[in-house]
């Protein structure tokens, strides 16, 4: 696999040692001094992976579409305002997108897992909901966008929160989810929800411990848009990829059954 990673950063440097490992082919291209990617620069990539800051996320694809490539894994946060357009252009080109928050595995299983808890403890008046999480210093967006995921899983499964706190302060509101983004450290990322009655608090944790999670996820979107056509436009990670995952590890004789 011939493979462009845009993005110098953690997530990128992580993509691509994770690629080089098993043998592909990577390139790891940093933002040009003029600011937008020449797509002669990208052409022959079977696979870019989008791995910059959400400003950019738009042009770049848009960069790689005009290079030829038609399979893409966009790992930033931060550009839902450009999300229609980028599909769009997807679309248009008959190319395919995966897209995550978060690539991690674990981060879905405990999206999921939220999902549940929050079904069995939000129909329970004393048991109040709250996320908390931690990233490194320089993460620019808060909260997070797993943390947006997570949010956005609780509001769907709780029968009284409505929208998360803005934050401003005051008398809390009842409707309101309250959400707290930590930004100290190196901390590559942890999430906590939980549930505070009274009485007692039920917490869940998933810290992780280096972007190797998120690279694993990155190359498990990349072999499965090059498994089979895919339709054109942006896929979810969750449920498209971790899906086929976790029906491979749990088929009869394979590991995980």
């Amino acid at each position: 696999m011939d493979t462009i990673i845009l993005g110098t950063g953690g997530l990128g440097r992580a993509a691509a040692a994770a690629f080089t490992a098993r043998g592909d082919a990577v390139r790891l291209i940093g933002r040009p001094a003029s600011g937008d990617h020449d797509p002669a620069a990208l052409a022959g990539a079977q696979v870019i992976v989008e791995a910059t800051r959400g400003h950019a996320v738009r042009g770049n694809v848009e960069a790689g579409l005009a290079a030829g490539c038609r399979r893409f894994v966009i790992g930033t946060t931060d550009w839902a305002a450009d999300r229609d357009a980028v599909e769009q252009a997807l679309v248009a080109a008959g190319a395919t997108a995966v897209v995550a928050s978060n690539f991690s595995t674990g981060v879905v299983l405990f999206g999921r897992l939220v999902e549940a808890a929050t079904r069995l403890y939000g129909p329970v008046p004393e048991f109040d909901p709250y996320l908390v999480e931690w990233h490194r210093r320089t993460k620019t967006d808060r909260p997070s966008g797993t943390a947006r995921d997570l949010a956005n899983r609780i509001l769907a499964n709780h029968p009284r929160k409505t929208r998360i706190s803005d934050g401003t302060g005051g008398q809390p509101d009842p409707d309101e989810l309250e959400v707290l983004a930590v930004r100290a450290g190196a901390n590559p990322g942890a999430h906590l929800v939980g549930f505070d009655a009274p009485g007692e608090t039920l917490e869940i944790k998933l810290s992780s411990r280096d972007r190797s999670a998120y690279a694993a996820g990155i190359l498990a979107s990349a072999d499965w848009l090059l498994r089979e056509p895919r339709a054109p436009g942006i896929h979810a990670f969750d449920p498209a990829v971790v899906d086929e995952l976790l029906a491979a590890a749990t088929k009869p004789g394979e590991p995980g059954r």
